[in-house]
């Protein structure tokens, strides 16, 4: 059974992403704050729930939170800081969007960037653990399951309907058919254990320089949005490196 809360003083926020090892799209992240005694007897980690039990909940928890919020940081970013910095990004855009402010985040996983002037406490697992977190877990991952669907409808050819940017068989094979699109992370190393690690894919304005790990402040606004290059459309060839 997941706890309520974690300290039964403080008002808190449960802080968790979804799509950080995704191969394509962005990085999505929520905070929830839940009234503390907060229960529902299909509240779970979202991994650890069926695509419906997600969507019968997404509603449930909108109505009964006291705040909530989701935000994105697109490829373009990712692709710009690296994926962990561009995770905290997200975690800091939703906690800025929430209309009540938290005096604790709970955050799923071992670190995180700090939010200036609200203390965080990590939790392993904490989507398994925390209310606050499952909440969010659930949110994150419904709202960019949506934002992938649609995508599907301008890229078919890589079945992002039924995988949502994860690198699957049929994802990995659909790149060494068609090449990678202008929502592919070039950050990410995706050409590893497929016979041609340079792919041939569309320029799109993305820098060819990864190496910038670090942001200047912890709570930046991130818009989505990258700019397209003049030679748009123009065939290329990148070697895909990796941040990791």
């Amino acid at each position: 059974m997941l706890h309520s809360f974690y300290h039964p003083q403080l008002v808190e926020a449960g802080i968790d992403e979804a799509g950080r090892g995704c191969y394509a799209g962005p990085v999505f992240a929520a905070a929830v704050i839940l009234p503390k005694g907060f229960f529902h007897p299909l509240l779970n980690d979202s991994k650890q729930l069926k695509e419906k039990e997600r969507y019968a909940l997404r509603p449930i928890i909108e109505a009964e939170a006291l705040a909530w919020a989701v935000a994105p940081v697109s490829h373009g970013i990712i692709d710009q800081v690296n994926i962990l910095q561009a995770t905290y990004l997200a975690m800091h855009k939703a906690v800025d969007d929430l209309k009540i402010c938290p005096e604790l985040l709970l955050i799923d996983g071992n670190r995180f960037k700090p939010y200036p002037f609200i203390a965080h406490q990590c939790f392993i697992k904490g989507d398994g653990t925390y209310a606050s977190i499952a909440a969010a877990s659930i949110l994150a991952k419904t709202y960019r399951d949506d934002y992938m669907l649609n995508l599907h409808q301008k890229f078919p050819q890589y079945d992002w309907e039924n995988n949502k940017g994860y690198g699957t068989f049929l994802h990995r094979k659909a790149i060494e058919q068609f090449g990678l699109c202008e929502y592919h992370r070039m950050s990410f190393n995706i050409g590893a254990g497929v016979e041609d690690s340079s792919y041939k894919i569309q320029e799109t304005g993305f820098k060819e320089q990864y190496s910038r790990n670090k942001i200047q402040g912890a709570s930046h606004r991130v818009q989505g949005s990258s700019t397209k290059s003049q030679d748009s459309g123009k065939e290329v060839r990148y070697q895909i490196v990796s941040l990791f």
